[in-house]
């Protein structure tokens, strides 16, 4: 994307740098991360970043500012999940994007996806400076310097954000990270990292117990009374893993949320129907498609509440949207296919990069930095980019 910070890391790269990489971020995290992480980062020119923070920032505050759409997305949120005290807007949001060609060959940003939960707030910190600090990228550029918080964040500035808007006012000590089996989870290195940063804990949802109105865990033989949640629960993992909770999401507990859980589903994959702007690509409910379009390899069917791309199908086939029963239509949608243009030059050819923008939303709404995902595969994630190389996950680096 900046073709000399491209040709200089491509040039000075070696192998040994890269294991020296990949065994710097598993000593950070103080655990092995399962997922692949790319050879390489990013370069991308700060005017194309600060458009699409711009653009996302658009599109939460298209969803947020309506109180028509805040109606019509009261029954995106199943009655069993429902969390009383909803905030006004979300305290966390992401906002995926493809880059593709426009008619005149300029790139622009095209939405992938948005949600309204939090994303990989602590670990991307660590792993975009790892970049910085291994492959000497501070030298780059003349050494003016690659930066990668947006805003005008700083390393001090944005841990001050996070611990705002995660911690607040409270103690540490009774603010947890709240995830199911947090163990097994690949988002693993995050939440380590988080009590690093913080001093939160992370708390298995299933220990979270109730007395009359309070919330608490158990630890060294004594109840930890829980006063704010930093919500990395996923309700369709609940569902699928049957989980039992202890306490009910729909009582009103002595607690606040960090994160509250009713905006995962307000924005979400839900939202793109209603969203009206250039980057957002044609999108429909499936239940309210009168006649399928005749072009559907141009098209991904997507479930509209899975998580990390489970169930979405890229080209499907009329038999692919048959199978889905009538009843279950409304929870899917049928969206214009991104096709992301290969704009990162690697060893292995051009590779495109999903760009993740991430926002925290405390006092205000504010872009805080990048995930990438690159791949050359149909998807952009693990399972379609197998046994290749320069792919996986990243970091966004500007000058």
């Amino acid at each position: 994307m900046i073709p000399s910070l491209r040709r200089q890391f491509n040039h000075s790269f070696t192998a040994e740098k890269y294991e020296t990489f990949l065994r710097r971020i598993d000593e950070a995290s103080g655990t092995h991360v399962q997922f692949r992480l790319c050879e390489t980062p990013c370069f991308f020119p700060k005017a194309l970043l600060d458009q699409m923070a711009e653009d996302g920032k658009q599109l939460i505050r298209q969803l947020v500012d309506s109180p028509d759409y805040r109606r019509k997305s009261d029954s995106s949120v199943p009655a069993e999940f429902r969390v009383p005290n909803e905030p006004a807007h979300p305290m966390f949001a992401q906002v995926d994007f493809g880059l593709v060609r426009d008619a005149r060959g300029e790139l622009q940003p095209k939405l992938v996806e948005l949600q309204a939960f939090p994303s990989l707030y602590a670990y991307q910190v660590t792993l975009a400076q790892s970049y910085m600090d291994v492959f000497g990228l501070d030298r780059f550029d003349g050494g003016e310097g690659l930066q990668f918080f947006l805003s005008g964040l700083n390393p001090k500035s944005y841990r001050e954000l996070l611990r705002a808007a995660i911690v607040g006012k409270h103690d540490p000590e009774n603010v947890i990270l709240m995830e199911v089996d947090p163990e097994s989870q690949k988002t693993l290195p995050d939440f380590l990292l988080t009590e690093k940063m913080l001093g939160v804990r992370t708390v298995d949802i299933e220990r979270i117990k109730v007395q009359r109105r309070q919330l608490y865990y158990e630890r060294n033989g004594g109840r930890v009374p829980i006063r704010r949640i930093y919500n990395r629960a996923i309700v369709d993992e609940l569902q699928r893993k049957n989980v039992i909770l202890g306490f009910d999401w729909r009582e009103d507990y002595d607690v606040e949320w960090a994160g509250h859980p009713n905006w995962y589903f307000r924005i979400s994959k839900f939202s793109i129907p209603f969203l009206r702007h250039a980057s957002v690509p044609k999108t429909w409910f499936l239940d309210q498609l009168d006649e399928l379009p005749e072009d559907l390899q141009n098209f991904a069917l997507k479930p509209l509440y899975s998580f990390a791309g489970l169930g979405v199908v890229v080209a499907p086939g009329r038999g692919d949207i048959e199978a889905i029963p009538a009843e279950s239509r409304s929870n899917y949608i049928l969206q214009e296919r991104v096709h992301f243009e290969p704009v990162i030059e690697t060893p292995f050819g051009g590779t495109k990069a999903e760009v993740r923008v991430m926002y925290v939303w405390h006092e205000r709404l504010e872009a805080v930095m990048t995930i990438i995902r690159m791949g050359r595969g149909l998807m952009m994630g693990v399972d379609h980019n197998k046994n290749m190389e320069w792919v996986g996950a990243s970091a966004g680096l500007f000058v």
